[in-house]
């Protein structure tokens, strides 16, 4: 979506620095350099390439996706897609097991009024170059009725796809496919669970035991247990202009957010304690703990540089509100 709310973004700058926490071997971040990504939607790391990142723009592109180098933000490939319908509104990307990209063409900017929308699945390419790749569509449609959604998640051991909503009529909610998607038919989804949150993407751990959903300010985490999300809590989000996706990086410890816009940033944020994945709170190559050498987290030991900028930034804007008041005092 291309409108929103920045004023409200800047007014949460100071409290995004103080919980956005720090980690140890967080990768860096990066500038999406390529003019033609200007609404960059969906977020999903590459398991074939190390380091790249796939991703594509809401609408009024064309059937592409790109490929993006995580260290200098330059696109390395663009695929075409062929074979399927003329796109609407595409918000979401994600890898499944099976060793395809899943694209969700699942956005209703009409408010939750299509009667379907369209998944778009392909192989993902051995090497990385201009090409075009014959892609399979299937038809979907919700039990209870159409829905605007954002996010799109495939799980990373059953295959199955997932939408989550955005917050309308009472409420977003969790959506789950069937066990296969079939092009004989329409794929109905099913909602699993409600989730209060104006969600505009969300990704599975590389282990499949943590599904995060983010909002354009905020985002939860949730442990996946039996088909459905145990609500952990918040997790931090960097300070963008419009928040619009996120992944996990391939050893599940980072976050990495994305935002639309020309030129626009991707974040990390490193996770820590029990909003880890499984698989990365049992690495032996991070100590006696899952993040430290006593478990319990980096933040401990190590104060965030955010935390201390936003704090000097506070402490000034704290004293030259008093220093104006004893000025005002003054004249009075």
């Amino acid at each position: 979506m291309r409108s929103l709310l920045c004023a409200a973004g800047a007014a949460g700058i100071l409290w995004s620095a103080a919980v956005v926490p720090a980690a140890a071997d967080e990768p860096d971040g990066f500038t999406v350099s390529d003019p033609r990504i200007t609404e960059s939607s969906g977020l999903a790391a590459s398991r074939t390439h190390p380091g790249i990142y796939w991703t594509h723009n809401d609408s009024d592109d064309g059937p592409y996706v790109y490929a993006v180098d995580g260290k200098s933000g330059r696109t390395v490939a663009r695929i075409t897609l062929r074979g399927i319908g003329d796109p609407r509104d595409v918000e979401a990307i994600s890898v499944g097991p099976d060793g395809n990209l899943y694209v969700g063409d699942i956005g209703d900017n009409l408010g939750g009024s299509w009667n379907h929308v369209w998944i778009y699945r392909f192989p993902e390419p051995k090497r990385l170059r201009d090409t075009t790749v014959t892609a399979t569509q299937f038809d979907v449609k919700y039990a209870d009725g159409p829905r605007d959604a954002e996010a799109m998640m495939v799980h990373p051991k059953t295959g199955r796809v997932y939408l989550a909503s955005k917050k309308q009529g009472g409420g977003g909610a969790l959506y789950a496919g069937p066990q296969r998607l079939t092009t004989s038919g329409v794929n109905t989804f099913r909602k699993v669970a409600p989730v209060d949150l104006w969600v505009t993407d969300g990704a599975f751990s590389p282990d499949g035991s943590r599904l995060v959903l983010r909002s354009y300010f905020g985002a939860r985490i949730y442990r996946w247990q039996d088909g459905r999300p145990k609500d952990l809590g918040s997790v931090g989000v960097p300070v963008q202009q419009q928040g619009e996706s996120v992944t996990f990086t391939p050893d599940g410890r980072t976050l990495m957010y994305g935002s639309e816009g020309a030129g626009s940033e991707v974040e990390p944020v490193g996770l820590s304690d029990e909003q880890l994945p499984d698989a990365a709170g049992d690495d032996p190559a991070n100590g006696d703990g899952a993040n430290g050498k006593d478990g319990k987290g980096s933040s401990d030991t190590e104060l965030d540089p955010a935390f201390i900028k936003g704090a000097m930034v506070l402490a000034l804007g704290t004293g030259l509100v008093v220093a104006v008041r004893r000025m005002l005092r003054r004249r009075g």
